[in-house]
C-alpha cells in the first residue's frame, strides 16, 4: 500500500501474557491477558478503539461550535464462548455529551445527533470494519 492508507503496529513480547505495541510513530501501549489491574486485555482494547474512534469523531464535529462540559462515550458487549469460537456480540455504544448554555452551545447540541449518525454509517473506521466482519489473514514467518 504506497498510497498512505496503509495503517500497522508492531507488538513485542515482554514476558509471558504481557505485550507492547508500538506504532510507526514511535508511541507505545503496554497491554497483556487482562490479570493486572494497569493493563488493559485485548478485548478491551478492541472496546476501546471503538469508543475511542467514535469520541475522535464527534469530538472533531461538535468543537467547532463549542467545548463539551461532559464528554464520556462508553462501549460494552457480551464475550460468548460456544462451538464456533469466542467473539463478541450485542456492542454498543452509549454517548454522554453536555455543552455550555448559550448560542454555541445550542450549535453543539444541534449538530451532536448528525455528528455521532456520520461517525458510525461513514467515518469511524474502526466500527465499520467490525460490523462488516473483514477478513484477519494470519501468516507464520
Amino acid at each position: 500500500m504506497t498510497d498512505g492508507s496503509g495503517r500497522s503496529v508492531e507488538i513485542t513480547r515482554l514476558a509471558l501474557g504481557r505485550y507492547e505495541a508500538v506504532n510507526p510513530r514511535g508511541g507505545t501501549l503496554r497491554f497483556g491477558s487482562g490479570g493486572d489491574s494497569d493493563e488493559f486485555s485485548p478485548v478491551e482494547l478492541l472496546l476501546t478503539a471503538i469508543a475511542g474512534c467514535t469520541a475522535a469523531d464527534v469530538d472533531y464535529i461538535t468543537v467547532k461550535r463549542a467545548e463539551p462540559t461532559t464528554f464520556r462515550v462508553q462501549v460494552r458487549g457480551d464475550k460468548v464462548r460456544d462451538e464456533t469460537g469466542n467473539r463478541m456480540e450485542d456492542l454498543a455504544v452509549t454517548i454522554e455529551i453536555a455543552f455550555p448554555e448559550g448560542e454555541a452551545g445550542d450549535a453543539a447540541r444541534e449538530v451532536l445527533p448528525s455528528a455521532v449518525e456520520r461517525s458510525h454509517d461513514r467515518l469511524c473506521t474502526v466500527s465499520r470494519t467490525v460490523e462488516r466482519g473483514t477478513p484477519v489473514s494470519v501468516e507464520v514467518v
